[in-house]
């Protein structure tokens, strides 16, 4: 008997793509696999227009749903994409900024909504470990590199007292950035004029590996960027069904990790990383034999940290709970 039919959209990580490609199947789904040329437009298909049964979210495009009358997703305790953040502060190296501190005053882009998933973080870091507040900043939204339309799915609030203006559609943070226009940018995208090593333009922390690992070490937090999430209906209806999609993102990262892990005899010979062994030797010793966990129990503080911060940024309006956001049934994963 074939499966519950089931349209699944995820970007192709790593960890997903033993899912994808039919290596790992989910007990009692017959699994559609949907991606898209950036992450966003997955999104967008899934609050705009309800396409998928399952869908990778950004935690923040998550969040500002469960605040409408009737939410219509619950989270399953999968985070498909993760990242520290120190990384995703840049700054133009005539705007005076030689410290965290500095930034207050200072005019900021961000990428494409204010508290974007890659700027919740930052600003949660700064204003906790520096003293560095968004209220004491002003805000530019805008795209980097490339035209973007308009984030108009998702609300996009802000405080009254946070100075926030959106840059023109044909306006370039990055080049904005290097010409000094703003002082800083905080963007989950790393921006061309920092790639290509522009003598005007450099890192907030520019040992920020150092940095973050520091703060793994200091906190416990591997910072959150993405979650998946079902429709409200399903989790309630066919609980059996949430808890096999967990189990099978679950199987599927753990084929990507044994990969790596059993490819470190071969010097993973198939990646062209030099000392990629090394790294994830180091990542394990660091983070834990399960670098990238799911799960509530492994990740309760990181989520947590996400939803003070989105709560201190005015991004929602009570303070959430892991309880309020994810399926019933897997809160004791």
């Amino acid at each position: 008997m074939s499966g519950m039919k089931l349209e699944i959209a995820c970007w192709n990580y790593d960890r997903t793509r033993a899912l994808a490609d039919g290596t790992v199947a989910i007990e009692g789904v017959d699994a559609t696999f949907n991606s898209a040329r950036i992450v966003t437009e997955i999104f967008e298909r899934m609050i705009r227009k309800r396409e998928f049964d399952v869908s990778e979210l950004g935690m923040t495009y998550f969040l500002r749903t469960i605040d409408r009358d009737d939410p219509p997703f619950v989270a399953i305790p999968v985070f498909p994409n993760r990242c520290f953040r120190h990384s995703a502060i840049y700054i133009n190296k005539a705007s005076g900024i030689e410290r965290p501190e500095d930034l207050a005053g200072k005019t900021i882009g961000e990428l494409a909504v204010y508290g974007h998933d890659a700027g919740v973080m930052p600003k949660g870091i700064l204003s906790d470990d520096y003293g560095v507040r968004p209220e004491q900043c002003r805000w530019i939204v805008g795209a980097i590199d490339f035209p973007l339309q308009p984030v108009d799915f998702i609300p996009q609030p802000h405080p009254a007292d946070v100075d926030v203006t959106w840059a023109a559609e044909d306006a370039d943070l990055g080049k904005m950035l290097e010409a000094g226009e703003i002082d800083a940018l905080i963007s989950a995208d790393v921006p061309k004029c920092v790639l290509e090593k522009s003598p005007k333009v450099g890192r907030l922390f520019e040992d920020y590996a150092g940095a973050e690992r520091a703060y793994f070490q200091r906190t416990g937090v591997f910072p959150i960027m993405h979650t998946v999430v079902v429709r409200k209906e399903l989790a309630a209806a066919r609980p059996d069904i949430v808890k096999a999609v967990y189990k099978g993102f679950c199987d599927a990262k753990q084929v990507m990790t044994e990969q790596y892990v059993k490819g470190m005899t071969f010097n993973n010979m198939a990646t062209m990383l030099p000392w990629f062994s090394k790294l994830i030797d180091e990542d394990r010793s660091l983070l834990g034999e399960d670098w990238w966990p799911y799960g509530m129990e492994a990740n309760r503080n990181a989520v947590d940290t996400i939803l003070r911060y989105h709560y201190e940024q005015g991004l929602t309006k009570r303070r959430l709970t892991c309880e309020d956001i994810f399926a019933k049934q897997l809160l004791d994963t």
